[in-house]
């Protein structure tokens, strides 16, 4: 989950495709995923499966591509996900031979034309396996791994975003009380030349009397 990243529209899809495999651990190499077998194994904290990136390949180019152009076919979900190109062989390795549909009517009847032998997600969530079986229904949960690290990653950049017109609205209001105080010293000064004005006239009308 921490090392993909797809489109929200797509990010229930390809959780679903991913389904446990969502949590595997990836390492380096295979003497890695062994020693932390051992760790695990001696301080009894657990079970994990790793995903080696020099020893995990593909499982082999996707061979009916003719699929891709069935109605409702958005692509392999291995196509439609991002990822640093270092890990793209775990990337094929656990979504390149699954095929992502519009919604669970186009799905099954791809999966009727083509024999039940693929296996096939929607965007909705129904998951069609090889053989037939479906799985599909609510989530109790409507949150999931992909859209949470989405929603961080959104609600970062926006309090970024807030910190900066923070910072602008601070700056605007400094100058504001600045040019405030140079306001109040003018308003004496004029203040001071009105009472002097006052005073003078004053003066003039007692002359005139």
């Amino acid at each position: 989950a921490d090392i993909v990243r797809t489109q929200k529209k797509y990010e229930t899809a390809i959780e679903t495709a991913l389904g446990g495999s969502i949590q595997n651990i990836v390492t380096d190499t295979e003497t890695t995923a062994k020693d932390i077998i051992e760790y695990l194994k001696k301080n009894k904290l657990g079970r994990a499966t790793f995903l080696p990136i020099k020893a995990v390949t593909g499982r082999g180019e996707f061979k009916n591509t003719e699929v891709l152009d069935e109605r409702g076919v958005i692509g392999l979900a291995s196509s439609l996900v991002e990822s640093e190109p270092e890990y793209r062989s775990v990337v094929d390795y656990l979504l390149g031979r699954i095929i992502v549909c519009d919604d669970i009517n186009n799905a099954l009847t791809i999966a009727r034309k083509y024999r039940y032998s693929l296996i096939t997600v929607t965007l909705e969530g129904e998951l069609l396996n090889r053989g037939g079986s479906i799985t599909g229904g609510a989530f109790k949960n409507k949150s999931n791994l992909l859209g949470r690290r989405r929603e961080i990653e959104e609600l970062e950049k926006s309090a970024a975003d807030c910190r900066k017109g923070r910072d602008e609205c601070l700056k605007k209001l400094d100058a504001a009380q600045k040019e405030g105080f140079a306001l109040r010293g003018n308003l004496a000064e004029h203040e001071t030349a009105l009472s002097g004005g006052r005073l003078l006239l004053n003066t003039v009308q007692m002359n005139i009397n």
